[in-house]
């Protein structure tokens, strides 16, 4: 890691910049795998499954059977785990489901606002080095919640054509039967348009790459919404003397493992304590068995000295982390100084890693700064909100001349007229 003593605040913003690959570079290979498979639907997610997966594919609609063979191959340990980052999950996020509540505006005027769940949403759930079984509850629980009828899930296969059966086993215990072994770019494209195997659907989610967050941000183009642009997987730590070294080293190595893309940042106002930190992290980082990715993304990352916690706050709502950890005493305490953040963890005990997968909110988090403008995955995530109104002759009465006024006001008399005729109609 980058070790940067009291940085000039001038020079906080090129410090707050994440490594990135050349956006034209990326649209470029999106718009080609997508214009393909508009065109060729599965014979080209066929073609670019072998491309970038190494995966010879005659299909890609996984079986009933293979699903519930999963079970058997799952460790009767790791489905109680799960089971209890379910139970976690559900009890989160039912909690966000709004009960419409009637508003009466003026006497006779009633307004509301009801959720309907998106009718078919995708689930990008990441493979590769690292199958992230925990995203499929992440986005399965709060579709389901929300009352979405149909779940596609996406996953890029193993060059055998396999899914890792934890994947399947999640994907079961959550409701989801569509599921489909395809990653990548391909994968986003065949949900954005729809291919003889794979349904179009009307959002996608779901972490992943660099490619796959470029590839959701193109399927808007074709009128597809996304969750948030989540690309590679970032946290921030503050830490004072309070803080427990070893702690904070694990906490940023757990963030490094994910990808050689990924960046993890330190930020403290005393520098014995970031030596400290980092002399932890060093002697942890010869254990990991996911070393030699962490060391490419600790290349990618930074040990921030600033001159007092409150600045180590004020960088880090510039730089809008996806998580941030407050390994300070008195963490509760700047809570209100925290603005742009995807999930906040407080104290010495709340690790990223109980928010990755146990601790009931959602780890599907905006990365790359944009915690600035969006929000973590939630039941609103997955509906759209109507809202509805009810007006009675008492109603119209008493709000009809002031439309009448405005819609004269702003030349639309077929606008008043509507209010006109019922106003007479009462006489």
């Amino acid at each position: 890691m980058q070790k940067i003593i009291n940085p000039g605040r001038e020079d906080w913003k090129k410090l707050t910049e994440r490594p990135t690959a050349e956006a034209v570079s990326l649209n470029d290979i999106v718009n080609t795998v997508f214009a393909e498979i508009k065109r060729d639907g599965d014979k080209a997610l066929k073609k670019f499954s072998l491309l970038f997966d190494k995966a010879a594919m005659e299909s890609f609609a996984v079986s009933r059977q293979a699903i519930d063979e999963a079970f058997e191959k799952v460790p009767e340990d790791l489905r109680a785990a799960i089971q209890l980052a379910k139970n976690n999950i559900e009890k989160f996020h039912a909690a966000q489901i709004e009960n419409g509540k009637v508003i009466e505006t003026t006497k006779g005027v009633s307004c509301w606002r009801e959720s309907r769940g998106i009718e078919t949403v995708g689930i990008y759930i990441p493979g590769g080095t690292a199958p992230l079984f925990s995203t499929v509850l992440m986005l399965g629980i709060p579709a389901k919640l929300a009352g979405c009828k149909n779940i596609v899930l996406c996953t890029p296969p193993a060059k055998d054509g396999s899914i890792n059966p934890v994947i399947l086993f999640v994907a079961n215990l959550v409701g989801i039967n569509s599921v489909f072994s395809v990653g990548g770019i391909q994968a986003i494209g065949a949900m954005t348009f729809g291919t003889e195997s794979i349904p179009k659907v009307d959002k996608i989610f779901g972490p992943g790459n660099q490619y796959v967050t470029a590839a959701k941000q193109v399927a808007q183009n074709f009128g597809v919404a996304i969750d948030m642009p989540a690309g590679p997987s970032e946290v921030l730590i503050i830490a004072d003397n309070a803080c427990e070294p070893a702690f904070v080293a694990a906490d940023l190595l757990s963030q490094a493992e994910h990808g050689t893309d990924s960046q993890v940042i330190l930020l403290s106002d005393n520098e014995a304590v970031a030596d400290k930190i980092l002399s932890d992290l060093e002697q942890q980082l010869q254990a990991l068995p996911r070393r030699e990715i962490a060391e490419k993304a600790l290349g990618n990352s930074k040990s921030i000295v600033l001159e007092n916690i409150s600045e180590c706050v004020e960088f880090s709502n510039m730089y809008a982390p996806e998580h941030l950890i407050l390994a300070v005493n008195h963490a509760r305490n700047l809570i209100p100084q925290i603005t742009k953040a995807g999930s906040v963890f407080l104290g010495n005990y709340s690790c990223e890693s109980a928010g990755d997968y146990a601790s009931g909110t959602n780890h599907t988090l905006p990365t790359n700064g944009y915690a600035r403008s969006y929000s973590g995955v939630s039941i609103d995530s997955f509906v759209t909100k109507i809202t509805f109104q009810e007006l009675t002759k008492e109603g119209i009465r008493n709000i009809g001349p002031a439309i009448e006024l405005m819609a004269e006001a702003e030349h639309l008399l077929g606008h008043k007229n509507a209010v006109t005729l019922r106003l007479m109609n009462e006489d």
